[in-house]
């Protein structure tokens, strides 16, 4: 095989190696949330001395840039100069051994355990509690319209206007407030949270600095605004720092733990996403990237580079021998290294933020009627993970990882990204109709039960097909658990 061929396919080979190695790293960072890349970015700031915050303040999730506000392009002369040394084939073998890559540090795992628990706790403490039979009565009802996050969303009025047509319990939304108020005292601690805002300050002791940051930086809090929040409330770092763990050990979805004798974890306190509605009433998708710094490649390092680069022209120009000294190679190749890892790290971060919006649009786009519908469940269609990935441009494997252990916020609750999926059944006209909608009909339909007969599972299913929904005794029973109703016999 002629030397130049060789060469060449040696140079492919490592291409591939190249672009294999920045994929594996942009697919790990896709996967990890907020908290978890907050993490792996300090980290490689700490690893990589080519790689280091920029002076620019502020971070508008545009291309990192360097000190002088340009970027390091191909073309120019960092790139030119990190173009040799490209291999350690290249690299002379007394220094192979010196320079080897390191491996990824092992993704870290933060979340907040939560106890056991199930809405049999809830109906227990209830119990607890020095009511008659109409109190008592009401107050079933209010833990029978949490939410999934264990959030009370529904004014007073509306729960006041639903127990009187639904249970024909006479009450007001003054009454309904007060036995509401009640339900926040309750184990879970956040159960019964009007909002995630209230959520938190229902599990923060009534005084202290971390209570302050909800209570009167709440939007700056969403937002990840720290330096800010420091500044008005003089907090130094290590302040700041306690102030975010104390709050990052609370649990913004205490409905997650209302599971049938299972053991549940809550997300980090922060969501990746927030969605708000314009003034024109569409949805809006924003980022927290919480302290995310504007990283740039050193330019200590970037001159490193370009001046052994000019050297060797110098000299290839004069006729000379540009072959550099062994400490000069030594220099431009720990170099070169730490500069290539630099640069392929701030391009994945871009990449990262780039996909992650793109995969999160997509999903508002499909659920749209959710969400400028004050998260209306019943509005959820069906939605599978090659739905996003077609309209994202991405594969599915992408949007599986992008959904990975993420939340998204708005002004009724937290939601897990997976929320929006869902499978689906055909109705009787041959409309799709998804998985919750049919766990929304069974609710309906036990609510309006006769409570001296309650419907068995069967007879559900029966219900179900009368209104057109076509679904399994089985499936009934299913539901009928994850949605924390009892069998027919307890609904007495």
């Amino acid at each position: 095989m002629p030397q130049s061929q060789g060469f060449r396919q040696q140079q492919q080979q490592q291409q591939v190696q190249n672009a294999s190695s920045a994929q594996v790293l942009l697919s790990s960072l896709i996967e990890m949330p907020l908290a978890d890349f907050e993490t792996r970015l300090q980290n490689e700031l700490l690893d990589n001395e080519a790689l280091e915050v920029s002076d620019h303040e502020g971070n508008d999730g545009g291309d990192y840039a360097d000190a002088d506000g340009e970027n390091y392009e191909a073309g120019d002369p960092l790139d030119d100069a990190v173009g040799d040394y490209r291999t350690l084939d290249d690299v002379p073998d007394n220094l192979r051994e010196a320079y080897t890559n390191r491996g990824e540090d092992d993704r870290r795992e933060r979340q907040i355990g939560a106890d056991e628990t199930s809405y049999d706790d809830l109906y227990r403490q209830i119990g607890e509690l020095d009511l008659n039979d109409h109190e008592r009565a009401i107050m079933v009802y209010l833990v029978g319209s949490l939410d999934e996050s264990g959030f009370l969303t529904k004014d007073d009025a509306t729960l006041a206007d639903e127990l009187a047509f639904n249970e024909y319990i006479d009450t007001t939304p003054e009454e309904v407030a007060r036995l509401a108020g009640l339900m926040q005292q309750f184990e879970p601690r956040g159960i019964g949270a009007r909002n995630l805002r209230d959520c938190l300050l229902l599990q923060l002791p009534r005084t202290g600095e971390a209570r302050e940051v909800i209570d009167r930086f709440y939007d700056d809090f969403i937002h990840s605004r720290w330096n800010r929040i420091a500044e008005r409330m003089h907090l130094s770092d290590e302040d700041v720092e306690r102030v975010r763990r104390e709050i990052g050990h609370l649990n913004p979805r205490p409905g997650s733990v209302l599971s049938e004798g299972s053991r549940a974890s809550a997300p980090t306190v922060v969501p990746d996403f927030r969605v708000t509605i314009d003034t024109e009433g569409n949805p809006v998708v924003s980022q927290h990237r919480g302290d995310l710094p504007e990283l740039r490649v050193s330019p200590a390092f970037a001159e490193t580079l370009v001046m052994h680069r000019a050297a060797r022209d110098r000299a290839a120009e004069r006729g000379e021998n540009a072959a550099l000294s062994r400490s000069q190679e030594e220099a431009f190749i720990y170099a070169r290294q730490k500069v290539t890892a630099a640069q392929s790290f701030i391009e994945s971060v871009r990449r990262r933020f780039q996909t992650l919006q793109s995969v999160m649009e997509a999903i508002v786009a499909l659920q749209r009627e959710f969400f400028v519908n004050d998260d209306d469940e019943t509005l959820l269609v069906p939605m599978v993970l090659k739905d996003v990935a077609e309209r994202a441009h991405v594969d599915i494997s992408t949007v599986s990882r992008a959904i990975n252990s993420k939340y998204v916020e708005t002004d009724y609750g937290v939601y897990s990204l997976r929320h929006f999926f869902s499978t689906q059944f055909t109705s009787a006209d041959g409309e799709t109709v998804a998985a919750r909608q049919v766990k929304a009909a069974l609710a309906e339909i036990v609510a309006g039960e006769d409570k001296r007969a309650p419907l068995s599972d069967e007879a559900i299913a029966d219900a179900l097909a009368a209104r057109g929904l076509k679904v399994a005794r089985r499936t009934v029973s299913k539901y009928r658990i994850q949605l924390n109703i009892p069998k027919a016999g307890l609904r007495r």
